[in-house]
């Protein structure tokens, strides 16, 4: 019996070397940890030469990814005592330039795991430098891979695979609405499998949302598509446009003194929610500004908009264990 054991052991150990995927389906961190988004080289474009870099000035609480080669995910899961078996996959913003990984990403993915939600926090590329910029559809490849390597380890991170949102910060925000509405467009360099790119439900926080209005953001459509992007591509990619009656049910956060990415994209996206009965919640605070996530100097909205948040998804049913 034990040498049946230890053969069994070298065998796991065997597969989990030559597959890193399926190690960490054998034996789960239970810390948060990081693993490669896609399976060997990332599709969509030569890595750039720019180095990646980690940066947090003494005294800004916002911590900046700069110039990803790189896209990976950093998984966070609760308590299995807690544990919902709900999932949320989150983009943090920064104009398709940076990603504000901490504050729109770690600090949300600690917080939703006390009320026993994964948090699964993407690095998905981008880079500020002109040269190197990853234009689209390179981030809806990231984000679009996301969504199957979580539904693809959904049963050792105890994840029901239909209980998968997503979230979106700024223009992370905007890349959460495009995996919620562009779910048909074929992209170079997609892989073609049966797992599931589609959202069960989604939370959009400031998001930019359309990218040809004068309310929309201007920078993200012209970071992720090009500065000389036609009006037909960038109308094609505001997703206010490409809302449907199979839209999933959304959760969104605006401010009313938001001068960066206006208050208008948000209530564009609800307002087409709600011509199509898509189910859903707007909330609208009137001071906040732009990029406040979890930072502790912008009350109320810092400090509100996730319990606003979790009451949304425990009448949803999100909440409860199972």
């Amino acid at each position: 019996m034990r040498a049946a054991l230890r053969a069994c052991a070298l065998l796991l150990s065997v597969i989990g070397s030559a597959n890193p995927l399926v190690s960490q389906q054998i034996r789960v961190p239970r810390g948060p940890f990081d693993m490669p988004l896609h399976d060997g080289r990332a599709p969509g474009g030569e890595p750039s030469p720019t180095a990646e870099v980690f940066e947090q000035k003494a005294g800004d609480p916002v911590a900046r990814v700069m110039h990803v080669q790189t896209p990976d995910i950093r998984v966070f899961l609760p308590d299995r005592r807690k544990a919902t078996r709900t999932a949320i996959v989150i983009f943090p913003g920064g104009g398709y330039s940076i990603l504000a990984i901490d504050h729109e990403g770690w600090q949300v993915a600690r917080w939703l795991t006390e009320i026993g939600v994964a948090a699964i926090v993407v690095k998905y590329r981008v880079s500020s430098t002109e040269a190197d910029r990853y234009r689209f559809p390179v981030p809806l490849l990231d984000a679009r891979q996301a969504m199957r390597v979580v539904r693809r380890n959904a049963g050792p991170w105890n994840i029901d695979p239909m209980r998968v949102g997503v979230m979106g910060f700024s223009a992370g925000g905007h890349l959460a609405s495009t995996l919620l509405t562009v779910r048909q467009d074929t992209l170079t360099g997609d892989v073609t499998t049966a797992m599931s790119i589609t959202p069960n439900f989604g939370v959009l926080v400031y998001p930019v949302i359309n990218l040809q209005e004068s309310w929309g953001h201007r920078g993200s459509g012209d970071n992720l598509l090009g500065r000389d992007a036609t009006p037909e591509q960038r109308r094609r990619y505001s997703t206010d446009l490409r809302v449907t009656d199979s839209t999933p049910p959304t959760f969104l956060v605006a401010t009313q003194d938001d001068d960066v990415v206006p208050a208008q994209n948000s209530i564009a996206f609800y307002a087409a929610m709600t011509a199509h009965k898509v189910p859903g919640e707007l909330h609208v605070w009137e001071k906040g500004g732009h990029g406040f996530g979890m930072l502790p100097d912008r009350p109320p909205v810092a400090r509100e908009w996730l319990p606003a948040l979790a009451n949304w998804m425990r009448g949803r049913g999100l909440l409860e264990r199972r």
